[in-house]
């Protein structure tokens, strides 16, 4: 084997997504040579585009004869492999669910070549040197739980053009009795976590991402956030996502001792462990806030740039949720405000209190806009299809900002009543007669949605929503 020296770093794609052979830099001379065999900062730019798999177990592979041929598996994790002496032919098949499934690459690989094998890509070679010593890091430990997914060296549809043919070489028996690809169940995406699956977002999300055996739906009585066990409760690798729909939301009871002890519990030490988790297994993190991390006292919509400055305990919690969930590598973090969907909210309040010939005070002081769960379900959706930057983005419904008393009188109106009926108050003189602690609302809810609607997220406009939601609440 001769290599070929001082070539630059590089990498080529291939016909299989996220498959990408890399042209490592090899330096030598008489004595022999040296390389970087995988070097994070140069090899995650933009110029090579190797994704920060995170490796946390380095395996060798070694064969003493020519011809030893090792089966396609698929694995659960990602693998970064390359040759530290010898030349191989490899052989990389997707059985990854999907179009590009049974998709097929070949490649010679010697010490100047490596390639970074995503979770599900089928992975094999055969040796075409004596003594060759085949390398692989990994960014998950081996266990006997891992679900692999197998496909036969000899399958006809792939078709591989081995360059011994395969009676002729060594290979397991296990190797030989893997299914055709016709037999062969695709290796599902890395699974995703919904938490707070009961509530009003929670029971949206099932709606938008449906019902897969890699989507599991959490109650807290499934997954305890606030549990010392959390990070030994699943296996983490297993996940890609974690959207955090779960949370503490009794607004009042949070100003109570009992209550803000929950609140800094629910809305922040579990999202801390949430994120710890993300952070240390490369899973991207959802986690959804709210309108009172400001104090609204601004004239104009809230940017997801503006320093945060919350009344309540409430919105401190919330706050420290925010900050905890932008300390993971890939975060999305949705600031909404008056959130409605399938349970008990203003709107229904309001429709049912018309229906019942109750003539309501509303508060007219407070000023934002409706945000319907089916939205914000969308748009977590659509910045995980998309692969989104990661950052902090609002999403409300659009249109003219309005009071909750403003709202209150559309439902009536919507649902056939005199919205006379609804009689506007200040927040003060609405809580005057609480007996219990009341806690400080913003007066401007209103969230700037330009970050959104530039990234293609949906914003429609919160009054269309209104009649929708009221049209099926009605039936």
């Amino acid at each position: 084997m001769v290599l070929e020296f001082g070539r630059p770093l590089r990498s080529q794609r291939t016909p299989i997504p996220g498959l990408i052979v890399v042209d490592l830099p090899v330096h030598g001379d008489a004595r022999g040579w040296f390389k970087e065999n995988w070097q994070r900062q140069k090899m995650t730019q933009d110029a090579v585009g190797l994704p920060d798999f995170g490796p946390v177990q380095n395996n060798i592979s070694f064969n003493d004869a020519v011809g030893t041929t090792r089966g396609i598996h698929a694995e659960p994790w990602d693998k970064y492999v390359s040759v530290a002496t010898g030349r191989i032919f490899g052989a990389w098949v997707d059985l990854r669910a999907g179009d590009t499934f049974g998709a097929v690459f070949t490649a010679e690989l010697d010490p100047s070549k490596a390639i970074f094998v995503p979770r599900g890509v089928g992975n094999s070679y055969q040796t075409l040197e004596p003594d060759t010593a085949y390398t692989y890091l990994v960014n998950d430990h081996w266990s006997p739980e891992a679900t692999y997914t197998f496909l036969n060296l000899a399958d006809e549809t792939v078709a591989i053009d081995w360059p011994i043919p395969l009676d002729q070489v060594e290979i397991s028996d296990k190797d030989k009795n893997h299914p055709k690809l016709a037999e062969v169940e695709p290796m599902g995406p890395r699974r995703i976590l919904v938490t707070g699956a009961a509530g009003q977002l929670g029971r949206a999300l099932r709606q938008e991402f449906g019902e897969h055996p890699w989507i599991e739906y959490a109650t807290r009585s499934e997954l305890d956030l606030s549990s010392p066990d959390l990070p030994s409760a699943r296996r983490w690798r297993e996940y890609g996502t974690i959207i955090n729909a779960a949370g503490y939301t009794k607004v009042d009871a949070a100003e109570t001792d009992a209550g803000r002890a929950d609140a800094w519990t629910g809305n922040a030490a579990s999202v801390r462990a949430l994120a710890q988790i993300a952070t240390a297994h490369g899973i991207t993190l959802v986690h959804v806030s709210s309108d009172y991390v400001f104090d609204g006292r601004k004239d104009s919509p809230y940017s997801e740039d503006d320093a945060v400055t919350p009344l309540s305990v409430y919105g401190q919690t919330k706050a420290a949720g925010d900050a905890l969930a932008t300390t993971v590598p890939h975060h999305y973090v949705i600031r909404t405000s008056w959130v409605i969907g399938d349970g008990s909210n203003f709107v229904r309040t309001m429709a049912d209190l018309a229906a019942r010939g109750v003539d309501p005070r509303v508060v007219d002081d407070q000023m934002g806009r409706l945000t319907f769960t089916v939205d914000i379900a969308a748009a977590i959706r659509k910045l995980l299809d998309t692969g989104a930057p990661s950052g902090i983005y609002n999403v409300t419904g659009s249109g003219a900002p309005a009071t909750w008393c403003d709202i209150a009188r559309d439902v009536f109106r919507i649902t056939g009543h005199d919205p006379a009926r609804v009689t506007g108050v200040s927040t003060e003189d609405y809580f005057a007669s609480a007996s219990s602690p009341v806690a400080p609302r913003p007066r401007n809810s209103v969230l700037d949605l330009s970050r959104a609607e530039a990234q293609g997220l949906p914003t429609p406009p919160w009054s269309a929503r209104l009649q929708e939601y009221l049209a099926i609440v009605e039936r």
